[in-house]
């Protein structure tokens, strides 16, 4: 039930790997023999596999180690590039910690950058994007459905704004790609991340869409042989990206599918579990939200002891990169929950091979220990007495 950290390998994608982890294992950059060939091969066809997925050309797929690379290229490679006119980036506070991380980098480098604030609803405001943009301004960032709470951005509109206002648009759509319709030309997005396990693909495998009309440039990260049109040296995987090529298939043939059969859960989970225990949020617009990805709050439960006791559901209290850490999420921070509601949230995903018998299961657990954990807590006492927990004046010891 935590499919935002990690999804399992089809086994489609595996079939369609095995072959190039056994017999066909050359170099796919090797231009005199048979095995180069092959490997180039099957590249290209999973080249244009991850571009049909999205509406892209093959040419302006770009194949990286994952979605925290291809963020990286993406900001720091558009900011370095444009830097002698344009030194300002716009994003939100909502983003990947990759995101917001490289552009503190690039602050440290004398680029300016606004993080733009989100609604209650996780939503950004589209008029302070269009009052961020500055005649300097070289890109803005903005994830499709974020990896906590399952927001989706009104990407569309966002890349109406930004190429009106000709600044280049950059999206992380690991959560999204293969899960809902995207379309890089409808959508007039300039440059998206992509993720190979977060759609039952293979781990250490992602791609990056690169527009090239009108040509976007980037400064390359790593330098080397000039692999990958010189944006990502180094020998391609060919295992690797002949799964995400294979995910990326899959994923176009079954996401209508996938989507009804993940809402029809998520419907069941949410509704299940609000019917049976009072005080339960929802966190995050509840109308443009990606299904498999539902955040609750269950008021007066410390989240971590709620994961304790749900300890044969895999769940987490927000991103698994950032779990190690005790903060409450500051993405629920920024949607302005409070600080003790933002402490008891627990992330459930539901995704291709979660069955009815897990959902099942994990509402009744659920149940049964929020319910176990409030009776024990000194706070849910009081508020059955009828105190306002707000009105009361801590004192310290």
């Amino acid at each position: 039930m935590d499919v935002q950290a990690t999804t399992p390998l089809d086994p489609r994608v595996l079939d369609a790997m095995l072959p190039y982890l056994i017999n066909y294992y050359g170099n796919p950059h090797s231009r005199t023999h048979a095995y180069g060939w092959e490997s180039e091969a099957a590249m290209e066809r999973a080249r244009q596999q991850v571009a049909s997925l999205i509406g892209a050309d093959p040419r302006e797929i770009i194949f990286t180690s994952g979605a925290t690379e291809s963020n990286n290229i993406a900001i720091k490679g558009v900011a370095r590039f444009y830097r002698s006119r344009k030194k300002h980036l716009i994003t939100t506070q909502t983003e990947h910690k990759c995101v917001l991380d490289s552009c503190r980098s690039l602050e440290a480098e004398g680029f300016q950058v606004t993080y733009l604030p989100v609604q209650k609803s996780g939503i950004i405001d589209l008029k302070e994007l269009e009052a961020a943009i500055q005649p300097d301004t070289s890109l803005v960032s903005v994830m499709t459905v974020n990896n906590e709470i399952g927001v989706k951005q009104p990407i569309a509109e966002i890349g109406q704004i930004c190429s009106s206002r000709k600044v280049y648009f950059h999206t992380d759509a690991a959560q999204a790609v293969g899960k809902i319709p995207l379309d890089v030309n409808d959508m007039k997005i300039d440059l998206m991340s992509i993720s190979g396990h977060k759609i039952y693909g293979p781990k250490g495998v992602g791609a990056i869409y690169i527009r090239r009309r009108p040509r976007v440039r980037v400064e390359a990260l790593q330098s080397g042989g000039g692999q990958e049109r010189g944006m990502r040296s180094g020998t391609v995987p060919t295992p690797l990206v002949v799964g995400l090529g294979a995910a990326c298939e899959v994923a176009q043939q079954e996401m209508e599918y996938d989507h009804k059969r993940i809402s029809k859960l998520a419907e069941r989970l949410i509704q299940n579990i609000m019917k049976s225990l009072p005080d339960v949020v929802m966190n995050g617009d509840p109308e443009h939200h990606y299904p498999g990805c539902i955040n609750l709050s269950f008021a007066y439960v410390e989240g971590e002891s709620l994961l304790m006791a749900l300890k044969d559901v895999a769940l987490s209290s927000g991103s698994a990169c950032t779990s190690a850490s005790l903060e409450p999420s500051y993405v629920l921070r920024a949607i302005g929950t409070d600080e003790d509601l933002a402490h008891s949230s627990i992330r459930f995903g539901i995704g291709r091979f979660t069955t009815e018998e897990e959902v099942d299961y994990t509402v009744e657990k659920c149940i049964q220990h929020v319910k176990r954990l409030r009776e024990m807590s000194p706070l849910w006492e009081m508020v059955q007495d009828g105190i306002d927990l707000k009105s009361i004046k801590w004192t310290q010891h």
